[in-house]
């Protein structure tokens, strides 16, 4: 049996009728750029969120990119955040001109670690950027009270989290609702994907929100006219309609993903260790993440899933205060240690809300051939 990572296929084939209709709706009108999908799209994403705002622009590496400089994070700054993400995360902090720094992050949860993240603050820190991996809501508790206490911007990459929820005293907030600001990836595979990239930041300061339309339309708000020097990363109009479709249903199919997340824990106990969603966290669950209690036997379950056609990869083999790009900032092994053990140990598995108890058998069944003994 073959077992993608995700098939794009079958969530289409649900919303098929409804998609092309969309599509067709757009290229009849033949308003492409800025058109009244895009604005009808940021409208409901925000109203779901529970944001003032929310402005998309052509990418999530651009959210990142856009919302810190319209946060005034600029050169001379220092961003706390994860090493145990993928680059976009840091390379657009170094793009705008701040420094990255790296906190470690926790043993559960696989996110930034807020004792970690006091450490590390200077009088230069000027903004801590929790990712909320694999779609488990980060400690937004006390990552938002060491930013009071410090008078720190808080900006959530929820990339691969839209839909997760984090309890804030006795009220559930959708995470990039409780910072500053969130900023959102629409990557084909994430939870609720474009046919292309596509990304979105919300807000709930208006301030903001109107820096960032003026920064993703070349730092023009009014045509002909540049207030600053800003970037070409507006959201196509045919990207938002297909948006807009699947929006109704998001809730729905991260539903379905905590289901495939069950099945999966029952097929696999004893096996390894499967994700833990802590008490007052929803988890969206973008990825299905699993650990072993070794570098070898999570080397020996990916290569023997691999022979018997079932996806797998790694996030992260290597963490990025031990990369190439960021030898400059010093860091060096044993650095981190949490982060550092917790890479050489995680193997995501197929994770997308149509997949089937017979793939989920079938893909425990080729760990249990793997392991053959428990390993944690």
């Amino acid at each position: 049996m073959k077992v993608v990572m995700v098939d794009l296929t079958r969530e289409y084939n649900e919303l098929k009728n409804d998609i092309d209709k969309a599509v067709s709706s757009v290229i009849n009108k033949c308003n492409f750029i800025l058109g009244e999908d895009v604005v009808k799209f940021e409208e409901e994403f925000a109203k779901l969120n529970g944001s003032k705002y929310a402005v998309s622009v052509a990418s999530g590496t651009d959210a990142l990119r856009i919302a810190l400089m319209a946060s005034g994070i600029g050169a001379g700054d220092e961003v706390i955040t994860t090493p145990f993400t993928f680059i976009a995360t840091t390379e657009t902090i170094s793009q705008v001109g701040a420094k990255v720094v790296f906190a470690d992050i926790e043993e559960e949860t696989y996110n930034i670690d807020p004792k970690s993240i006091e450490k590390k603050i200077t009088p230069k820190t000027k903004a801590i950027l929790p990712v909320h991996l694999y779609g488990h809501p980060a400690n937004m508790k006390e990552i938002m009270e060491i930013a009071k206490k410090h008078n720190l911007i808080v900006i959530e990459d929820c990339a691969q989290a839209f839909t997760a929820k984090y309890k804030m005293g006795t009220d559930w907030k959708f995470v990039g609702s409780i910072g500053k600001c969130g900023t959102f990836s629409f990557f084909p595979a994430k939870n609720l994907g474009a046919y292309g990239d596509g990304g979105l930041i919300t807000t709930d300061d208006e301030k903001v929100a109107n820096m960032i339309k003026t920064l993703r339309n070349h730092g023009s708000s009014q045509r002909y006219i540049y207030e600053t020097e800003g970037f070409n990363s507006r959201l196509d109009t045919i990207q938002a309609a297909i948006l807009r479709v699947k929006l109704q249903k998001i809730l729905k199919f991260t539903e379905m993903r905590n289901e495939v997340a069950k099945k999966y824990e029952k097929a696999l106990n004893g096996l390894c260790k499967t994700p833990v969603v802590k008490e007052g966290c929803y988890h969206s669950f973008n990825y299905y993440t699993i650990r072993f209690d070794s570098k070898e036997t999570r080397d020996r379950v990916s290569k023997h899933l691999t022979e018997n056609q079932v996806a797998n990869q790694i996030y992260y083999p290597i963490a990025l205060h031990l990369q190439k790009a960021y030898k400059h900032l010093g860091y060096k092994e044993g650095d981190l240690p949490v982060t550092e053990r917790i890479q050489n140990e995680v193997l995501s598995l197929p994770m997308f809300p149509q997949l089937s108890d017979e793939e989920i058998l079938y893909v425990a069944e080729k760990i249990k051939e793997a392991v053959k003994v428990k390993t944690i």
